[in-house]
């Protein structure tokens, strides 16, 4: 099992006990990880209740990944406590509900815009931050979370689905940018799972209940899994792997039929 006993993480993108971020934030405190969490308005009293049950008290801070002042006080927070930063987790996704519902010709500018600000562009604006916190530790690791909605059409996904293959592009960018400074950049896309961001696609049990019928494990993923996989790309076993998304979905993707 990996270690993270002497490392400090930001885990970006928890809001409540079903987010695939906080079952990343698990994983890694139990493995011995200090964290700082970030939450995003009215998700305050979640983040502060669901942080008393890891083992090290976390920080808990305020971020809106689309305000740049609010990121870099994040970090100056983050840096005031920590010193550094061993490995960064991007869990932050949103599109306008309206923007999920209607034909995708119908999408409009501002929900483009939206979606790709918060979902995509702010995994860029994340890492320039925790570059100089990385290097204070010799490197580290950030992690995104993405879905095969990146590569396939899936019924109400959208915008949000070209919001991934944006950010599954910028992962390689990214990871090819910043690795001769020792940082990895990888993601993960998970299978689909009840997380808040999923209560809002239209028709997702149907999603669950066809991913369970043909993926090879013949089952829907849990979000531990998710979490577990990360502890892995993010700690020493994960060391040589950057610029790659591992898929987590039981197997759904390599179906054709």
């Amino acid at each position: 099992m990996t270690d993270f006993t002497g490392k400090y993480g930001l885990v970006v993108g928890v809001a409540n006990k079903r987010s695939l971020a906080w079952a990343i934030a698990q994983a890694t405190a139990s493995r011995g990880a200090r964290l700082a969490l970030t939450y995003q308005g009215r998700f305050e009293e979640h983040v502060n209740e669901l942080s008393q049950g890891l083992s090290q008290p976390p920080l808990v801070l305020p971020c809106d990944v689309s305000s740049d002042d609010e990121i870099a006080a994040v970090f100056a927070r983050v840096e005031q406590e920590f010193g550094g930063l061993d490995f960064l987790v991007h869990g932050a996704a949103f599109a306008p509900r309206d923007e999920l519902s209607s034909p995708f010709a119908n999408t409009t500018r501002e929900g483009f815009r939206v979606a790709l600000d918060i979902s995509a562009y702010s995994l860029i604006a994340l890492t320039r931050g925790a570059i100089p916190l990385m290097e204070k530790r010799g490197g580290g690791s950030v992690l995104t979370l993405s879905y095969l909605g990146s590569q396939r059409v899936f019924p109400n996904y959208n915008v949000m689905g070209v919001a991934k293959a944006a950010l599954e592009a910028t992962v390689r960018y990214l990871a090819a940018d910043v690795g001769p400074r020792n940082i990895r950049v990888n993601a993960i896309s998970a299978g689909p799972v009840k997380t808040l961001a999923a209560a809002g696609i239209s028709g997702f049990s149907s999603i669950l209940t066809v991913y369970r019928e043909r993926a090879p494990l013949r089952r829907n993923i849990e979000s531990s899994e998710v979490g577990e996989a990360a502890a892995f790309l993010l700690g020493d076993a994960g060391r040589g792997i950057s610029g790659e998304v591992l898929m987590v979905d039981a197997g759904f993707h390599i179906m054709g039929m």
